[in-house]
């Protein structure tokens, strides 16, 4: 029975037509904290490596607080695949409105091209990552999840965007080619990543870019395959079926986003709720 459904400080109405379906594939990949903090690991080496990373230091928040500057690019994404349709698109124009904002201070136009590999990311690492946590996706829940991000380009107003995500593919890997470089601000930025996170943690963080990343992304940053990781991701895989996987994310996260972490899984749980309402 359509009704409101409440948790905390959501509400959900069953009722109300929502951006994404709530049997969408999509909503499983963004409705686990684990395969978030994939595509936010994916998403750290590729904002790292993109030729438009200048952008992200010219407010300064990003070299200051890169866990924080990219766990809002995830969260942002996040909140659109599971907000009401009206809600997501003002979500969007927010977006919009800050990116507006800085190139106003800077005189500037964020390139089409990097609004492009940021949209892109979105794509592949949740596909990438839902893949490696869970099952493989079919040709159709791949696509899927392009129209999802296609609708947020869409809102956005980004150009050039392919029509599907067979098209898509080959962008994807020209973007890949074109748009990243090992440079001074990705160097800096790794150096902040692992000021921030610990020798631990960052190690961590490394083995996961190897598992998700393409490529391209790890022969840049010559990050190196570690047999040990494999049969690491098994074990963890199956510790969720023992409920210890909680214990694990808060060995290997700073204690400033465990709080965040725990949200990302209710936030999801609570949207399964909602699918079967």
């Amino acid at each position: 029975m359509a009704g409101l459904l409440h948790k905390g400080n959501l509400k959900y109405n069953t009722a109300m037509e929502y951006f994404v379906k709530e049997k969408s594939v999509v909503r499983k990949i963004w409705g686990k904290s684990d395969t978030i903090l994939f595509i936010f690991a994916g998403a750290s080496a590729e904002f790292a490596l993109n030729k438009a990373v200048d952008w992200l230091y010219f407010t300064g928040r990003l070299p200051a607080d890169p866990l924080g500057r990219l766990f809002s690019t995830v969260s942002y994404a996040r909140q659109i695949v599971f907000l009401p349709r009206e809600e997501a698109l003002a979500a969007i124009h927010r977006i919009n409105a800050v990116h507006t904002d800085v190139e106003n201070k800077r005189r500037s136009k964020i390139p089409q091209w990097a609004y492009r590999d940021v949209l892109y990311m979105l794509i592949g690492y949740s596909i990438r990552a839902y893949e490696l946590l869970e099952q493989k996706l079919t040709v159709a829940e791949k696509q899927e999840v392009f129209d999802v991000f296609y609708r947020v380009g869409l809102g956005m107003g980004i150009e050039d965007l392919p029509a599907n995500y067979k098209e898509w593919l080959p962008d994807r890997e020209a973007h890949l080619e074109r748009d990243l470089e090992k440079g001074k601000y990705s160097i800096d930025l790794y150096k902040q990543y692992r000021k921030h996170l610990g020798p631990v943690r960052y190690w961590f963080l490394l083995q996961v870019q190897e598992l998700v990343c393409p490529r391209r992304v790890k022969d840049l940053l010559e990050i190196k395959p570690n047999p040990l990781i494999p049969p690491a991701l098994v074990a963890y895989k199956a510790s969720r079926n023992l409920k210890l996987d909680h214990l694990i994310k808060s060995l290997l996260l700073p204690s400033d986003y465990k709080e965040e972490i725990r949200e990302l899984d209710r936030f999801g749980e609570l949207s399964r709720k909602t699918s079967k309402a």
